[in-house]
């Protein structure tokens, strides 16, 4: 679904300045330039309206998060979100607006420790496969980025897109863990923070799948 344009999208986007990264080749020199003090580096992709990156760097102060999202008006609501909670928002959160092709572009080989794919666009036509975030193409990228070791958090609703998603690991040679086709309902689920979508769709009953991919 398009996000409605945003009324004075820019201005606002402008207000939340501090925690945006607005010009993301200098991470190529620094990735950690952004933030205050050295730690192990997460990214995630497509941030949404942001309540899991909120919560995520919440949660775990021993890491520097950043979360990107692609569209303006989107990333908008998300910067919006982690200002608003000014007496809790963490310092080590900073956004992003760009598109996943950039990555090898703006960051150094081997300089992210994990990356969280949540609830990516599934992209169904067969025409469309190279577009989707676990396409080899993408995978490529995040094994340039990802430190030696690093890992991948992928979560969806979209059965079709697990799948390939789990065919495109294996081709690859990527090991995986911690697979999972109802992550509510198994263990796994302890210290889950959900993404506003996926509490949406787990509230009308859909089962959400979940696996870590290791490279």
């Amino acid at each position: 679904m398009r996000a409605r344009k945003k009324k004075h999208g820019a201005e606002r986007i402008a207000a939340c300045a501090h925690l945006l990264i607005q010009d993301p080749t200098v991470l190529k020199d620094d990735p950690q330039a952004p933030f205050h003090e050295v730690l192990p580096l997460h990214l995630e992709i497509g941030c949404g309206k942001g309540s899991f990156a909120c919560g995520m760097a919440a949660a775990n102060p021993q890491v520097n998060f950043i979360a990107m999202e692609r569209v303006p008006d989107v990333a908008c609501l998300a910067l919006e979100k982690a200002e608003n909670a000014k007496d809790t928002r963490p310092d080590n959160l900073r956004f992003l607006i760009g598109n996943a092709e950039n990555l090898v572009e703006w960051f150094p080989p081997h300089s992210i420790d994990c990356l969280y794919l949540n609830f990516s666009d599934p992209w169904p036509k067969s025409g469309h496969a190279k577009r989707r975030l676990t396409h080899r193409i993408f995978l490529e990228k995040y094994r340039t980025v990802l430190k030696k070791g690093g890992i991948l958090r992928f979560k969806t609703d979209n059965v079709g897109l697990f799948d390939f998603s789990l065919e495109e690991f294996e081709a690859m040679g990527l090991p995986m863990t911690d697979l999972t086709r109802d992550l509510h309902n198994s263990p796994l689920n302890e210290g889950n923070v959900m993404t506003e979508y996926e509490k949406n769709f787990s509230e009308k009953g859909f089962p959400i799948h979940a696996v870590t991919v290791h490279f």
